[in-house]
């Protein structure tokens, strides 16, 4: 997918197109953009303060060129995710930027009591969706709660909005996708 210092690049980008956007309002202009980079991907960009959540959305679909995406999501994580404040751009001085790039989800097709021996925790993040209801989490958020498949499935279901054994549920559809993650140094 892409090496170290594609990662790195991307990771700078998002944080400039940030902190231009909370001083001027707009996102950035790039005058070149790899090729690689305009191939549509998935990317989420999550922020992070005193190594705590501070921000993180993302498209987990391949719907948009991956810099357009990364442009919008960073923007996005920083000022519009509803769980937070938005972010201030002397705050910037003490997060860390971190984008994670998609694999198309892909969807498990198993008997539902199959699918924690068809999750790699470490490796796969998950979307489940019943009904109008969906919840994702990426593939490092497991490794950073210490959950097992079973733990992974259930918070995400919970992210969903739903009841935490519903991925057990034959109406209920699980995908799992990977992602490549690049980020900053913690700041302290």
């Amino acid at each position: 997918m892409f090496n170290h210092e594609e990662g790195e690049e991307l990771v700078r980008i998002a944080r400039k197109n940030i902190e231009n956007y909370l001083t001027s309002g707009k996102k950035i202009e790039l005058k070149e953009v790899k090729e690689k980079y305009r191939k549509k991907m998935g990317v989420f960009v999550t922020l992070k303060k005193n190594e705590k959540l501070r921000g993180c959305i993302g498209y987990p679909r391949p719907v948009l060129p991956l810099i357009d995406a990364l442009l919008d999501v960073s923007i996005s994580a920083a000022v519009r995710d509803p769980r937070f404040p938005p972010v201030s751009l002397k705050e910037m001085e003490k997060i860390t930027v971190e984008i994670t790039i998609l694999t198309p989800p892909e969807l498990i097709k198993c008997d539902p009591k199959d699918y924690p021996k068809n999750i790699e925790i470490g490796k796969d993040g998950l979307i489940v969706e019943k009904g109008f209801f969906s919840g994702l989490l990426l593939p490092q958020v497991p490794i950073e709660w210490d959950w097992d498949e079973e733990e992974f499935l259930a918070n995400t279901c919970m992210k969903a909005g739903l009841p935490i054994d519903s991925w057990l549920d034959p109406n209920t559809k699980v995908y799992k996708f990977q992602g490549q993650i690049f980020g900053e140094e913690k700041k302290f």
